[in-house]
């Protein structure tokens, strides 16, 4: 029979909450007309329209809506009132880019793509009604834009409001352990809530000072830090700091509290990190989350080395003592 290790139950909550908050893009960018209209403006020729529109010829699409019409002769054809034809793609349908093309006379949009299923069914179609039915054929594009969906996350927030609400009236009740209020001798909890917040704030940052190279990171989006400009570079590795903290505080906190107790502990720190991205991410777009961000580090630092913070062992019990002097569990003398 197979057996599970219970402690990696909580570790891998930890690692979906990570994977999940930190995975999201407002896709209303991608979707606004003006920006793009912008773009076209400034390109010059087709040769540059792949770095304009972060794709280019033969990138690969899945079309995520239900259905998808395509225009089989020339765009050209079309806007000159002659007779045309379509065909349809549906949903979970492949689609290859197989050319690119600027039509300055068009008035709704300028910019037509032709993509291809397989060989008889191919087609163009507006970048601008193309890009909301499709998603990029990559896995993390794809986890991306499921947790972008605006009514997902309105859910996903006031689901931790509520759990984050019940579960800190019992820890309260029971005087169980909680980090940053009656915290374990541990740092690792500590400084995985503050990286949670850090890096909702950097991710908050990326959205307003460069959705340009978010988009970008979409469309060829990597888990490797190394060769990304530097903001998204920090921000990767950021994300790959709390899964590695999280490993490191759900081995910690087993090791210190008994496993009900240790639960309670991971549930509560899980609420913890879903409300500092929560309220960091948000008001980091008004710019108050930066000067939040100071003032929480000051704060969890604060509260840790004054409540959790132990520099000797007792050489009786080896119990943790905050100076030496007489031991609290045994009473032995420590000098």
């Amino acid at each position: 029979m197979l057996k599970i290790n219970i402690r990696f139950v909580p570790l891998a909550v930890l690692a979906i909450m990570a994977l999940t908050f930190f995975s999201g893009c407002y896709q209303e960018r991608m979707r606004n007309d003006g920006p793009k209209q912008t773009v076209m403006e400034e390109v010059s020729d087709t040769a540059s329209l792949p770095a304009a529109l972060h794709y280019s010829l033969n990138y690969n699409f899945v079309v995520r809506a239900d259905s998808l019409s395509l225009l089989r002769q020339r765009p050209e054809e079309y806007l000159n009132g002659m007779t045309t034809d379509s065909v349809s793609v549906f949903r979970g349908n492949h689609l290859v880019v197989a050319d690119i093309c600027v039509i300055p006379t068009d008035t709704i949009d300028s910019l037509w793509v032709k993509v291809a299923r397989d060989q008889e069914t191919i087609g163009w179609i507006h970048d601008s009604s193309l890009l909301p039915a499709v998603v990029p054929d990559d896995p993390i594009s794809q986890f991306i834009l499921i947790f972008s969906d605006i009514h997902l996350l309105i859910f996903l927030i006031v689901i931790s409001i509520i759990s984050v609400a019940y579960l800190m009236r019992t820890i309260f009740r029971r005087n169980a352990k909680i980090v940053h209020f009656n915290d374990i001798p541990s740092f690792y909890p500590m400084l995985l809530a503050l990286t949670v917040a850090f890096s909702a704030t950097l991710y908050s940052s990326i959205q307003m000072f460069a959705p340009d190279m978010w988009q970008n990171f979409y469309f060829h989006p990597t888990l490797n830090p190394f060769g990304l400009p530097i903001i998204i570079s920090v921000f990767i590795m950021a994300v790959w700091a709390i899964l590695i903290v999280a490993i490191a505080a759900v081995d910690v906190v087993f090791k210190e509290l008994p496993f009900g107790d240790a639960m309670l502990y991971l549930c509560g720190l899980a609420g913890v990190c879903a409300v500092n991205y929560i309220v960091f991410s948000i008001t980091t777009l008004y710019f108050a989350g930066y000067l939040l961000l100071a003032a929480y580090l000051f704060f969890a630092l604060r509260l840790y080395f004054r409540g959790s913070y132990y520099t000797c062992l007792c050489g009786n019990c080896g119990a943790r003592m905050r100076s030496r002097g007489r031991c609290p569990e045994c009473g032995a003398m420590n000098e």
